[in-house]
């Protein structure tokens, strides 16, 4: 387990931010007990999660697709953090018992060859954990599009994925052992209005290719928005919690634990 010292920026976001936390419970929960355990995590936004993870056991390697959520990563675990595209890794052959590939999929050209990459450097009988927008007809969706929440402005490649998707693009590499959704209509509202707002702060400045990734910069110049944020919070939180109303609904995020089928003499 890498020990660091606690970095104060990114806690505080995840500590206001309802639907990172919820993809932190989903991931962790999806990849049980890491002690002892090789694992990688890949596309974990603005470092937040690849620092969590730590804490939790286990040897860690770290990888995104843009240099500059690569450096955001660095700077927070203070460790090399690897730099990938959809092809090739610099990783060893089944060198990990688990892969956690985090809001990655949809921003890459090829997906499949990816899956195959992956494949290749996980354990025989070793996990990955994909985590990916889920693909729903709905009204909100419509309403991000009109106020130019784009999957182009987002750096999505394609809007997401259903779990028929998930199953083809695996193919024989590997075997679904669960999937499911999360993050209902309430927390997707949250998001909506959180991203139109920081969009407004940033005056429309471009995005990297992994879309909006705020960083410890963006938070001392916005201090006195997130302070102000910080306030509504508690509202923010039960707000979100009208999601459970939602049983009957699916949820906009796409959580899928899959298991190598690699012969374990190959």
């Amino acid at each position: 387990m890498t020990e660091l010292a606690e970095p104060v920026w990114p806690i505080r976001l995840f500590n206001k931010s309802v639907l990172k936390q919820r993809k932190y419970k989903e991931i962790t929960e999806a990849l049980g007990e890491t002690a002892q355990l090789q694992c990688l995590d890949i596309g974990a936004d603005n470092g937040v999660i690849s620092y969590l993870l730590r804490q939790r056991g286990g040897h860690w390697k770290s990888a995104d697709l843009d240099q500059t959520t690569v450096e955001a990563i660095q700077e927070l675990i203070h460790e090399p953090v690897f730099r990938i595209n959809d092809r090739t890794t610099p990783f060893a052959d089944n060198e990990f018992d688990r892969v956690a590939v985090i809001d990655f999929l949809e921003h890459i050209p090829d997906d499949e060859a990816f899956i195959r990459e992956l494949h290749r450097i996980v354990k025989p009988d070793g996990q990955v954990i994909l985590n990916v927008p889920h693909i729903k007809t709905s009204l909100l969706r419509k309403i991000r599009l009109a106020i130019g929440q784009t999957d182009e402005k987002h750096g999505h490649l394609r809007p997401g994925y259903t779990p028929g998707d998930i199953n083809r693009i695996l193919g024989k590499q590997f075997q679904v052992l669960s999937e499911k959704t999360y993050s209902k209509f309430f927390s997707e509202c949250i998001d909506t209005l959180i991203t139109c707002a920081f969009d407004v702060l940033k005056k429309g400045k471009r995005t990297s290719a992994k879309g909006i990734v705020v960083t410890g910069k963006d938070l001392q110049r916005y201090q006195k928005v997130f302070t102000m944020y910080s306030v509504l919070y508690p509202f923010i939180w039960i707000i979100s919690k009208l999601d459970h109303l939602l049983f009957f609904s699916s949820g906009y995020m796409l959580l899928v634990i899959a298991q190598n089928k690699k012969d374990v003499n190959a």
